[in-house]
């Protein structure tokens, strides 16, 4: 074998060794990034194919792949780099420096401990992470493969295998690189294929081997393939790939039917032989990885701007005591012996000098006033919020799909408390993706007796009762087909006016399709596998018709069809299929070229209305004027319509025509599109044979969703690519409600003057008290005009005045226009919602993406932030979790900010007695554990548990949420409120324990010192911010008793040890307990500073107050959750599955201060399903028993 040479030279690839790939030429490939192929330098690759040697100079890239962050090397440096990228770090960093100078009044310790706690507990998190990835990496990069070595299957590694070996790959194996397709085990060189790993798609895809390369089975065989593979530079296109294969002076053209892509598995094929074209990090998979971009919440940049005031006022505070000891330093206090040899920043002749050094002695000792801590604990709420709450909500878990929510980040919990936007995909995301074939138009006669929801609601608003049609008792309605119409049922349409024309429609439903077949061929057993529900929808039809699709070879297709030629005849038809011309976004159609056992050609063609209609030849206006009526009552009705044509195709015609396309498909240069040009010429002067129309229901709950969000002050946007008149009734069955609605349509020419009229109607209809509410309906070619820079202004105010948006037939990047146009020009919170690949841009683009993983795979999952699996628990996302995560955040924020102030003012006014000279008042290690131990643990509990109302009472009053989309919690009047009291409980603290301080005496008679003072001062103000921490709270449960009963216990613990071991405070908690004094100030000073709280909060609970406390005092004594009684009622209509997650939505939770309950979100609901006997098994969103359980008796089975 001459690849020999080469085998032994097995290059290690390792992923921090991965080469740079030149050229034949020696260039350089260009960056491939990713949504665009980009151009490639040269345009294609040359591969030698089981040919190792020739393949050397070219140093492809090897098979091993990376996905980690760092490396040993750059850990460090790295993970320091991506921690000090936070202000706040690198402001503790530099307090850290400044307190190790001498200037500093603190041990260095006390702050450079908790930085290096903070920093080291983020790198330790960030080294698990990257440790994950490295072992996965590993299991990856070791999976076995075989190789063809020497005429035998040798097992090696996946990271070994280099580009041109052939491989072989057995059956549920997973493809280890991008291979070439040369042989397989199943007739007719195919072999099935699953993408989920790719797409998230289960249904199997079908791959055909280029028929010259079908015998290369056998390694005998297999050795003597010698192919040189032209090809695309590697990119990240997963549905494109061009390519030749020159074998023995012949030329064939490669497509991606010939292409396995990395990660995805062989199916229903004993193995497959096939060559490496694309390694590791340049397979198109690897090329697709993408972070999901980096979001920060819109609080979190409101924070920023708070610690920047914070900072400004620790600079205000230090630049008094500056200027306050340039004027206090003075040789004239002869007792301070100032004059002889005294330091630079003591030297009464140097008063400048003496300013600037105490300015960075007070900003060490003022340094608190920033807490340390604030970050991680906001992270550690956020991260449980997600993991514990969002994560294992029953509510929001899907039965039928198993399919639990999906927190992605962390980062925007609080986000969902403040979306004002939502922008939504429909179908798949409204609706459910069942697609069900309901209505059709043959000839010009309209098929079908069902109504949709649409029809019903339209019926209902002009007051008109629609009438039922009976049903037939022989009626079929199995998935995907749910029609009902004698005239054309079992054969009935022989007595139709045009049966000719019926039996074209019936053989182009069964016949223009890539489906593919699973299972026995019996109607009954079969299993369609198709690229879309639509598809899958319109071959079921064809088989209920009579017309059963039941086998597919690469070239042929089987039809059974009855009561063709006579009436309960029943015959096998062949049809050879000699082209397919493929579906895609721009073309819009899909075209089969067929021959009949007779030797008939025929092209079969169905597609978009617009398409097909542009191809239809002349003449027969009637029959186009019927069926165009016929799309547009189906398009009312809300149904997703297609165009059916055919045409008769002349021998020498077609072997001309298909010359061209043959040409066309071994070009490398442009295929796409010159297949396109080519397939131009043959679908033209078509005859229409009639349309057909399917029914995408709406998934449960939506209206009802679409109310309750619209309620709460939301406004939905629909981006879709249906057509105008299904946009109209969308717009008119989800957004409207009862309510008078005015519909803005404008489309194409005079965008600009419709613009500016409609702007006009919307803020003229806006002054009227009770003016109707607007929906603009906007087509994509008028918003490709619209969101021309000029006219975008007019645009987002138009829509802005509008209750809702529908824009109809809009392209992927036009969505994520759209979200970007509102998300910055409006400065408003969006969220936008999907479910397929055309939805990632829009997910990507506003504030929170959610997907849905649906039917259309898993890329719009994994491009989200959030996923769910229906629309309709949006509710719960956003009012619920949402809101309670919004007003948990701002209330940690606002404490931190409060507590650290207080404690930080109370050493400022201490500077004032000191002569400005930086004397600190408390110990070091009470300044430094002030945060990390003694007021750390119940601002986390509030963050996690506090709740305004339950989760019933926020839907049902979603106006609550109102008050996120308005930020009533985080705004600067709720900052400055808590500011002064701050300074209020800061001068009570400070002036009350001193002054009376100096007239108190220990039991020995003699005055209370410096450190007795600030102990007692320092107890006093523990006592106190943890009390007012309890007063904030609306739901108090035992967690909250413990974590500030425990800190206050913890502060008494750490200084009962501490004065025995500390110098400075030695014994001095000894002396103060043993004085009455102690006692009394302990009991008073708290009172007093949370008195002026106390008459606030009641002045504003009875008078001003926030809607939360209003619906507080409405349900003050509701004993239970009122949707208790509606789960039970609803359980009784479910399966035992379903019925088990009720049962456990059910359990008993803790009781909270005001209403509801403490953990509405599920939290230990297989604690309580054990102690009732629901049967609940652990599973990966299920919560973890409670240790308390452990020794109980389990309590016994009813039977």
């Amino acid at each position: 074998m001459s690849g020999g040479g080469g085998w032994e030279r097995i290059r290690s690839t390792r992923g921090g060794r991965l080469s740079r790939e030149t050229s034949l030429t020696g260039r350089t490939a260009r960056t491939v990034r990713l949504g665009r192929v980009q151009p490639q330098a040269p345009g294609y690759r040359t591969i030698f194919c089981n040919d190792r040697e020739a393949n050397l100079p070219v140093r492809f890239k090897g098979n091993s792949i990376s996905t980690t962050k760092y490396n040993f090397l750059t850990f460090l440096p790295k993970g320091l780099f991506e921690q000090f990228r936070r202000v706040a770090n690198c402001y503790f960093l530099l307090i850290s420096i400044l307190s190790m100078t001498p200037i500093s009044p603190v041990n260095p310790v006390t702050n450079v401990v908790p930085l290096s706690l903070v920093l080291f507990v983020s790198l330790i998190k960030e080294a698990f992470e990257d440790w994950k990835r490295l072992q996965n990496d590993m299991v990856i990069n070791n999976n076995p493969v075989d190789v063809l070595h020497d005429q035998v299957w040798e097992t090696i590694p996946w990271k070994k295998l280099q580009v041109g070996d052939i491989v072989r790959i057995k059956q549920d194996g997973f493809f280890p690189a991008d291979l070439l397709f040369l042989a397989s085990t199943n007739a007719d060189g195919v072999c099935y294929i699953e993408t989920s790993n790719l797409d998230g798609e289960t249904n199997l895809k079908i791959r055909k081997a280029v028929e010259r390369t079908w015998d290369y089975l056998t390694p005998e065989k297999a050795v003597e393939f010698k192919g040189e593979v032209q090809c695309e530079q590697p990119n990240n296109s997963l549905y494109t790939f061009t390519g030749n294969l020159i074998i023995e002076n012949q030329t064939l053209p490669l497509s991606p039917n010939q292409l396995l892509l990395r990660g995805c598995s062989l199916r229903n094929t004993e193995y497959i032989v096939g060559a490496v074209i694309f390694t590791g990090h340049e397979t198109k998979v690897m090329m697709n990885s993408m972070n999901v971009p980096s979001k920060r919440s819109t609080l979190e940049r409101k924070l920023d701007k708070l610690i920047l005031a914070l900072f400004g006022t620790l600079f205000g505070m230090c630049l008094v005591g500056a200027i306050g000891s340039g004027i206090f330093i003075s040789s004239d206090y002869y007792y301070l012996e100032l004059q002889r040899g005294v330091g630079l920043e003591f030297n009464p002749s140097s008063r400048f000098s003496v300013a600037i050094l105490t300015l960075f002695t007070l900003i060490t000792l003022y340094s608190t006033i920033i807490p340390i801590s604030l970050y991680v604990s906001i992270e550690m709420i956020k991260f449980i919020q997600c993991a514990q709450f969002i994560n294992k909500d029953l509510h929001m878990y899907h039965v039928e799909t198993n399919t639990p929510a999906l927190a992605r980040t962390s980062n925007l919990n609080e986000e969902l408390g403040q979306v004002e936007y939502i922008f939504s995909d429909k179908t798949g995301t409204l609706t459910r993706n069942l697609m069900e074939f309901f209505k059709c138009s043959i000839g010009g006669e309209v098929y079908g007796t069902g109504f949709t929801e649409i029809e019903r609601g339209g019926a209902q608003r002009m007051g008109a009762k629609i009438q039922e049609a009976q049903r037939s008792p022989h009626a079929v309605h199995e998935k995907g087909f749910n029609f009902d119409d004698s005239r054309i049922m079992r054969g009935a349409w022989r007595n139709e006016s045009n049966p000719d024309v019926c039996k074209e429609f019936f053989r182009c439903l069964a016949i223009c399709h890539t489906v593919l077949t699973e299972g026995d061929e019996s109607p009954d057993k079969i299993t369609y596998q198709a690229a879309s529900p639509d598809e899958a929808a319109l071959v079921t039809a064809a088989k209920n018709f009579g017309f059963f699709f039941y086998r597919r070879t690469p070239t042929m297709i089987y039809v059974r069809e009855s009561h063709v030629e006579k009436m309960g005849n029943i015959t096998d038809v062949p049809y050879e299929i000699l082209n397919v011309l493929e579906f895609n976004s721009t073309r819009k159609r899909q075209s089969v070229v067929c021959r009949y056992a007779d030797g008939r050609l025929v092209l079969y063609c169905k597609g978009a209305d617009t398409v097909i209609y542009e191809r239809l030849a002349d003449g027969n206006n009637e029959l186009k004027k019927i069926t165009r009526e016929h799309l547009e009552q189906f398009g009312s009705a809300g149904l997703r319509t297609l165009c059916l044509a055919y045409k008769d195709l002349n021998p020498e015609t077609y072997e001309s025509w298909n010359e061209k396309f043959i040409q066309a498909k071994s070009s490398l240069r442009d295929r796409e599109k010159k297949l396109d040009e080519v397939a131009e010429l043959i679908e033209k002067d078509l005859i229409l044979i009639g349309a057909t129309a399917i029914e995408d229901k709406l998934q449960e709950g939506v209206p009802a969703c679409i109310e309750t969000l619209a309620k709460a002050g939301i406004k939905i946007w629909v981006l879709t690519g249906d057509k105008m008149e299904t946009a109209i009734n969308i717009a008119y069955e989800h957004f409207v409600q009862g309510d008078q609605v005015e519909i803005a349509r404008f489309m194409k020419e005079v965008v600009k003057e419709e613009l500016k009229r409609c702007l006009e109607e919307a803020q003229h209809s806006m002054c009227t008290v009770s003016g109707p509410k607007l929906t603009l309906v906007i087509d994509g070619k008028c918003l490709m005009y619209a969101l021309d820079p000029s006219l975008r202004v007019m645009l987002l105010n138009l829509s802005l005045n509008c209750s809702s948006v529908v824009c109809c037939r809009v392209s992927p990047l036009q969505k994520a226009q759209v979200t970007s146009l509102v998300k910055k020009g409006a400065r408003k919170i969006t969220l936008s919602i999907g479910d397929g690949a055309n939805d990632v841009s829009m997910i990507q683009a506003a504030h929170i993406g959610v997907g849905i993983s649906g039917m259309e795979g898993m890329q719009a999952v994994m491009a989200s932030d959030f996923a769910i699996a229906q629309f309709r628990f949006l509710t719960d996302l956003l009012l619920v979790h949402g809101r309670w995560s919004y007003l948990r955040i701002c209330k940690v924020i606002t404490y931190f900010f409060y507590k650290n102030l207080t404690f930080t003012l109370t050493q400022f006014w201490f500077t004032f007695h000191t002569g400005f000279s930086g004397q600190r008042f408390y110990d070091d290690w009470f300044q430094s554990l002030y945060n990390v131990i003694f007021t750390a643990l119940p601002v986390i509990i509030v963050g996690l548990f506090d709740k305004d109302v339950s989760a019933a009472l926020s839907k049902k009053y979603p106006e609550l949420y109102k008050e996120g989309i308005k930020n009533m919690f985080f705004k600067w009047r709720v900052v400055w409120t808590w500011a002064f009291f701050s300074v209020y409980q800061s001068l009570v603290f400070y002036h009350f324990v001193t002054i009376s301080g100096t007239s108190g005496k220990n039991l020995s008679g003699r005055m209370f010192g410096l450190w007795d003072v600030s102990t007692m001062a320092f107890t006093c103000v523990v006592i106190t911010v943890n009390l007012r921490l309890l007063m904030m709270c609306n739901s108090i449960t035992r967690w909250h008793y413990i974590s500030v009963g425990g800190s206050i216990l913890a502060w008494f613990v750490f200084i009962l040890i501490y004065s025995l071991l500390r110098e400075n405070v030695y014994y001095v908690i000894y002396v103060l307990m043993g004085t009455f004094y102690f006692y009394l100030t302990i009991i008073l000073v708290p009172i007093v500073a949370l008195l002026g709280d106390f008459i606030y909060q009641g002045v504003e609970r009875w008078f001003f107050p926030y809607d939360y406390q209003v619906v507080q005092e409405m349900h003050r004594n509701d004993p239970e959750d009122n949707s208790r009684a509606g789960l039970l009622e609803i359980g009784n209509r479910l399966t035992p599955q379903e019925e088990r997650s009720y049962a456990i939505a059910q359990l008993p939770r803790e009781l909270s201060k005001h209403t509801g309950f403490a953990f509405d979100s599920p939290g230990y609901e297989s604690f309580f399903a054990a102690q009732l006997g629901v049967h609940a098994p652990q599973k990966a969103w299920d919560v973890a028993r409670r240790a308390s359980m452990r020794g109980k008796p389990k309590p016994s089975k009813k039977h």
